[in-house]
Parts: structure tokens; C-alpha cells; sequence
């Protein structure tokens, strides 16, 4: 009696993953209907999602529209002459591995994962 469970016979794990990040990002767009486009060369991770919290509240961040993910969204703000993005609430190795994935294949070259420290004075609001 064969107790291998049937989800994994006839595997070949030596060949290529067919979940590739470039091909769920053309099934992401071709169902959220939205057009191909890159992303900023510098991308930000924000775990806790303070710090595009507090660039929203400045005024500072805007959606970036072509982004298709179906779990994150990517906001865009510029940071001395420099547009960088920045995608909120991205928690987890494998879950930021994915993104990861995607944002290369989309055009980021440098990533970033910054979280706040907390509160560090009594007060910061200027």
C-alpha cells in the first residue's frame, strides 16, 4: 500500500517552479485589470506600517497604481529628489521573499525592511 498522499506523486522537483513572480504578476494584471508598469528602483518593506503611516499624514505618499499584488499596495514618495516606494504591513520571511520576487522582476535594484523603534521621546510631532 502506498502511503504517499496523492498531492504529491508525479512531482519533478528538479524542473523550474512554474509559480513564477513575473507570471502571477501577469495573471495579477490581467485579472485586477491593470497595465504593466515599474516600479522605483528603491522599494521600502514597513512591517509595522508606521512609517508610510506617518509619510501619509504628511501628505507625502501616493499609490502607485500599477502595482498588482493582490495583497499589498505599493505608495510611491520622494525622498530628496529620489522616488522610493514603499509597501506596508509586509510581515513574514516567506511573505517578504515573495514580494521581494515580484518588486526584482518589476524594476526595484535596492530593497529595504525598516521598522520603527518605537516611541524614543516624549515627543516627535513638529
Amino acid at each position: 500500500m502506498n502511503t504517499k498522499p496523492p498531492i504529491l506523486n508525479a512531482k519533478s522537483h528538479a524542473s523550474p517552479s512554474v509559480f513564477r513572480p513575473e507570471n502571477l504578476l501577469r495573471e495579477a494584471r490581467r485579472q485586477l485589470n491593470k497595465d504593466a508598469t515599474t516600479v522605483p528602483e528603491i522599494v521600502l518593506l514597513d512591517p509595522d506600517g508606521d512609517i508610510l503611516k506617518w509619510l501619509e499624514h504628511q501628505g507625502r505618499a501616493e499609490r502607485s497604481p500599477g502595482w498588482a499584488c493582490y495583497h499589498t499596495e505599493l505608495y510611491q514618495f520622494n525622498l530628496d529628489g529620489v522616488t522610493v516606494g514603499i509597501i506596508a504591513q509586509a510581515v513574514g520571511a516567506s511573505f517578504a521573499v515573495l514580494l521581494a520576487e515580484q518588486l526584482f522582476v518589476s524594476g526595484c535594484k535596492v530593497l529595504f525592511s525598516m521598522t520603527s523603534s518605537g516611541k524614543i521621546s516624549p515627543s516627535l510631532e513638529s
